[in-house]
């Protein structure tokens, strides 16, 4: 009887994952299925090049798992069992729901937006963590007047590219960006000075320490009380994971992460991995990985590879993950490469300009040329399954930007 594995979630760590797994795995061993409500893959990376009016070429699953083996089930997940060892989808295109059985399971389904509880974000605001969100506030850009006012909640990275981009792609409009603490204060001294000279140049209004407490249709209120007029309000202060696993019986971090091992397995059900923004790993100097592409790739390489070792009775990698550097796309002409130490703290060193926004474009052609190639254009491997073993060995391998 073939092993069942159900992957849940098509994005940068679930597409990897199965992709993985069918290049590690016999076929005549394993059904593989993966669980996606949408037919093609999302640029995530990109998608605030959405927002500001770009199109990306699609990216239909049926072409990257075309021969692989990988079942595609276009559902949405409405429950996890983890006890019974059964999954509850609801087809994408009708009201027909389907439990799927798996022995083993692999949980991908990422993070939305995170409103934070702050008054008013969820009726006033947009998004631009998922598709849908990136699409309504393109269209909602496009039937602005020249000078209207367009303010960005947050100075992390999604923040930064959303206000960049979109000064670059609508010179018009009044961008301000709305930052809790100092702009770019995680960088750099180099890296702070460029970021303000982008700002500056792409007339980009910056308001340091102004955390919004409020948000409504024509203004966010910040901390002093001041209100800024804002005829759009995007919001990008953080990430929210997906809330299935909250009514499961996983052990769970505060945030509603699956608490993980060095493999990504889960603490508390063997038969249950974890991947990407849904997974709460540890890394150097016992950090947490941050909810980040770069984490999440890797992530889903371990996964895979310790999924395949234990099912064939190999040897089980561990990934050291570490990073590299934090990428940033500051519009299509400029960016920021900041180099990081191994636990992601801001080295003196950095890249600036026109190389870092090519080194950018780089990094995401590499992640989206990664899921349709997860084991990175090497040969197949495809082992039969055999047995369980554990014993582990140490392969450092690089973490993605």
């Amino acid at each position: 009887m073939q092993h069942r594995i159900v992957v849940l979630g098509a994005g940068y760590t679930g597409a990897v994952a199965a992709g993985r797994l069918a290049k590690r795995l016999h076929r005549q061993d394993v059904a593989i299925t993966l669980v996606n409500p949408e037919p093609d893959f999302v640029e995530r990376v990109r998608l605030h090049q959405v927002a500001a009016g770009q199109g990306l070429r699609p990216r239909p699953f049926g072409e990257m798992f075309a021969r692989t083996g990988v079942a595609l089930k276009l559902a949405r997940v409405t429950a996890v069992d983890v006890d019974r060892k059964t999954v509850t989808v609801t087809a994408a295109n009708g009201p027909e729901q389907e439990e799927l059985e798996y022995d083993t399971l692999v949980y991908a389904l990422g993070s939305g937006w995170n409103d934070g509880g702050v008054p008013g974000t969820a009726e006033h605001a947009h998004e631009v963590s998922s598709r849908p969100g990136a699409l309504r506030l393109r269209d909602r850009l496009a039937a602005l007047d020249a000078g209207r006012p367009v303010v960005v909640v947050g100075g992390g990275l999604t923040g930064l590219e959303t206000a960049t981009e979109i000064a670059e792609a609508r010179p018009d409009l009044r961008i301000e960006l709305a930052v809790r603490g100092a702009l770019g204060d995680w960088l750099s001294d180099k890296g702070r000075t460029h970021l303000r000279k982008v700002a500056d140049r792409l007339g980009i209004t910056v308001h340091e320490h102004a955390a919004v407490t409020a948000v409504a249709a024509d203004a966010v209120t910040i901390a002093d009380g001041r209100a800024i007029p804002a005829e759009v309000t995007v919001w990008t202060t953080g990430f929210a994971v997906h809330p299935i696993a909250q009514a499961t019986t996983l052990e769970l971090t505060d945030r509603g992460q699956i608490v993980v091992d060095t493999t990504m397995r889960s603490v508390s059900h063997p038969d249950v991995y974890a991947v990407g923004d849904a997974a709460m790993a540890m890394g150097p100097n016992d950090k947490p990985l941050r909810m980040s592409c770069a984490s999440g790739i890797p992530m889903a390489w371990q996964a895979a590879d310790a999924i395949a070792a234990r099912l064939t009775g190999a040897k089980v990698p561990h990934v050291s993950i570490r990073y590299f550097q934090q990428c940033v796309s500051l519009g299509r002409k400029e960016g920021l490469i900041q180099f990081v130490t191994a636990d992601d703290r801001a080295k003196d060193s950095s890249l600036t300009g026109r190389p870092a926004a090519l080194y950018k474009e780089l990094i995401c052609k590499g992640a989206a040329w990664g899921v349709a190639n997860p084991t990175a254009g090497l040969p197949s491997r495809r082992r039969r399954v055999a047995g369980q073993q554990t014993h582990v060995h140490r392969t450092p391998v690089k973490a993605a930007a």
